[in-house]
């Protein structure tokens, strides 16, 4: 079950390698993240000392907890295996790569995270991306009436 989609991924960057991640999170944060109250829309993934950070990413406080509720925007760990982290700093080291967080979504009652490897789009492949999708709808909406 997917909680949380970052859609604007797909239209800034070439996605290249996907992995799945769990997240650290602390008390409320869970039961916030499984109503599906966050959001990844402006979240970016650092290396830091051979650990992978998410930051940027909001997950609003649940609204029964305590006053020991988290910051909503703290940067959270995500938890990979030392082999995966060495593979995505070889990867993102290269001129033009980056870390994109994908989706967040539930896997056997854990909150995980899919980030990929990206590279980032010139402004006239997003413009093809655009006059691409309006092609197929145009073609979409000419099947449908006839």
């Amino acid at each position: 079950m997917i909680l949380a989609r970052n859609k604007k991924a797909f239209f800034d960057y070439f996605i290249e390698d996907k992995v799945e991640a769990g997240i650290e999170l602390v008390g409320s944060e869970v039961k916030s993240a499984k109503a599906g109250r966050l959001s990844i829309k402006e979240a970016f993934v650092r290396i830091i000392n051979g650990e992978i950070f998410i930051m940027g990413m909001s997950i609003v406080p649940w609204n029964f907890g305590s006053v020991y509720n988290p910051e909503e925007r703290r940067v959270r760990k995500l938890l990979l295996h030392k082999k995966e982290i060495s593979k995505l700093h070889e990867k993102v080291s290269q001129k033009g790569y980056t870390i994109v967080p994908i989706d967040v979504h539930l896997s056997k009652g854990y909150v995980k995270i899919t980030i990929a490897v990206a590279k980032g789009k010139k402004n006239y492949d997003k413009r093809e991306a655009i006059a691409k999708r309006e092609t197929e709808r145009k073609i979409d909406r000419l099947v449908k009436y006839n």
